[in-house]
């Protein structure tokens, strides 16, 4: 191997919806005797689901999985209404770690929905986000995930809205979203579209960086879809080798001259340094920040609320009072990333 240098895109990893969802979930396992539960994978990335496992979580496909009781928290990809009232109704401790982006889309398909239009939603067949979109008016939603089945739709006389999975591949969207209107000029369209800032930034930084690197890495599973829109980014942008891999262990070891790396917003950034360990390039690596994100997603509601209470009883039941401070007052201050290889030393030891 002779890497001579490494590019780091800045954004890249943890968004700030995924930061909310695990470090909420750490907080489920630190509160509650195991097992926990979780309906679908708190985000789609391996190290992240294999790591809350092994700390006692048990992810399920169907609230009706989980014993009548037990904590449960909902993924950050957004559930179906019918899928938050069944969670509810099973357990009193239920946390809802949608990401904000997300509710703000099944709240455009309700209000969409409720004043008779008709929706036509680009997402990703059978992905948890676009299903649980869908749930909200099954009845108004088409979904489509290509140019050809846009132009495969019935012809459809309602009022149309066009509105979209938040992890998409900025380009893949931008060429449906053009075609729909073509094809449907009154069409309505949110101000602002649909797609994540996360996913959109980090999409950005690596265009940059790919077209100058030699090879570029995109750590990611390969069901995380803004991971996957990062590798079609990558190969769209450069004619350079591009590999998407979950570790180091999955790369060849005859890579060669500078290497750009990115990580899509479900992996964690011990991935990143272990690619790196691993690459041992001669001039060390630069960072290059494209865009500056300091977005900050306080942990779900419901958790809050909880936490708050127990420390309240915590407090008075051995004397103390009112606390000066609160558990979850210094949340902004820790990373998803120290939590998940914090979690990981814990279950080790």
């Amino acid at each position: 191997m002779a890497v001579e240098k490494v590019l780091l895109a800045k954004p890249r990893g943890f968004c700030a919806g995924v930061e909310m969802a695990i470090k909420a979930l750490s907080w489920m396992v630190r509160v509650f005797e195991p097992p926990v539960y979780c309906y679908h994978e708190i985000v789609h990335n391996k190290i992240v689901v294999e790591r809350f496992t092994n700390a006692g979580v048990i992810f399920v496909d169907d609230p009706s999985q989980v014993p009548e009781g037990s904590p449960i928290m909902l993924s950050a990809h957004g559930s179906s209404p019918k899928t938050v009232d069944d969670a509810r109704r099973i357990s009193s401790i239920s946390i809802n770690a949608v990401c904000p982006l997300v509710t703000k889309v099944h709240h455009e398909v309700k209000t969409r929905a409720s004043r008779g239009f008709e929706i036509i939603y680009i997402g990703h067949h059978g992905h948890d986000e676009a299903l649980g979109t869908m749930a909200v008016a099954p009845d108004a939603v088409h979904l489509i995930e290509t140019l050809e089945e846009l132009e495969a739709l019935p012809k459809i006389s309602k009022p149309i809205a066009l509105l979209a999975q938040t992890t998409l591949a900025v380009d893949e969207w931008q060429a449906i979203a053009i075609r729909a209107k073509e094809l449907y000029p009154e069409l309505w369209m949110p101000g602002k579209s649909d797609l994540c800032f996360a996913t959109t930034n980090r999409q950005g930084a690596l265009k940059q960086l790919a077209p100058i690197a030699d090879v570029t890495i995109v750590i990611g599973s390969p069901n995380s879809s803004n991971t996957l829109a990062l590798e079609k980014a990558a190969r769209r942008t450069s004619d350079s080798m591009v590999y998407r891999v979950n570790s180091y262990d999955e790369l060849p070891d005859n890579i060669t001259g500078t290497v750009a790396i990115t990580a899509g917003a479900s992996a964690p950034e011990e991935l990143t340094r272990e690619i790196i360990s691993f690459l041992s390039p001669t001039q060390g690596f630069d960072e290059v920040e494209v865009v500056h994100e300091q977005e900050y997603f306080p942990p779900p509601r419901e958790l809050r609320e909880f936490i708050k209470s127990l420390a309240y009883v915590s407090s008075f039941a051995f004397g103390e009072g009112v606390p000066a401070t609160l558990p979850l007052d210094d949340d902004p201050e820790h990373g998803a990333s120290e939590v998940i290889f914090n979690l990981a030393s814990a279950t080790t030891n």
